[in-house]
């Protein structure tokens, strides 16, 4: 039953990811943490960080992580078979329609209407990371004032580095690195 409501779960967020694996955070996390309970906020952030650093594309192995914690190996093929399903069809489909008619501004069309949605999935997603970086809460901080000063540093300076080209790589590593130090000094 665990592997159909993995698989099921992740279908309906790949059905509706438009945009990138970005897009498909706020849908995993309504899925996995908001209806089934299956992570903590937490754990998500953890499988979301993981995701990024790991090779293929995040929505996939988000999906493949999130099924490997919830029902060990066979929940990972479930999560990442319904997360990519609904592609797999839709892009059959719209090759099937493209070939046949060969017009496609229709299609141009509705994916420009798509664009200003993704981006508002794409801003929810990064305004419950902020709220958990710099006050450690997903919603909006009921106290401003309790925020953690630490997080207030290495947000902007990573931003910073990563507008000034600095690889993403080294960003990663430099505040993997920091927050393992201030761990053992236990400052965090």
């Amino acid at each position: 039953m665990i592997y159909w409501e993995l698989f099921w779960s992740f279908v309906q967020v790949g059905a509706f990811c438009v945009g990138g694996g970005y897009a498909s955070m706020p849908l995993i996390q309504a899925q996995v943490i908001e209806r089934h309970g299956w992570l903590t906020l937490q754990e998500f952030i953890d499988i979301f960080t993981i995701s990024q650093m790991t090779p293929g594309p995040i929505g996939i192995n988000a999906a493949t992580f999130v099924g490997t914690k919830v029902a060990g190996i066979p929940g990972a093929i479930a999560a990442t078979a319904g997360f990519v399903f609904p592609s797999v069809l839709i892009v059959l489909l719209l090759t099937k329609l493209f070939f046949k008619y060969g017009n496609v501004a229709a299609v141009r069309g509705i994916l420009n209407g798509l664009r200003p949605a993704v981006v508002a999935l794409i801003c929810s997603a990064g305004m419950s990371f902020i709220f958990l970086a710099l006050w450690n809460t997903e919603a909006m901080p009921a106290d401003f004032t309790k925020v953690d000063l630490i997080g207030c540093i290495v947000l902007p300076v990573s931003v910073l580095a990563i507008r000034k080209k600095m690889s993403v790589i080294r960003v990663l590593c430099f505040s993997g690195c920091l927050g393992l130090a201030l761990g053992i000094l236990g400052i965090r």
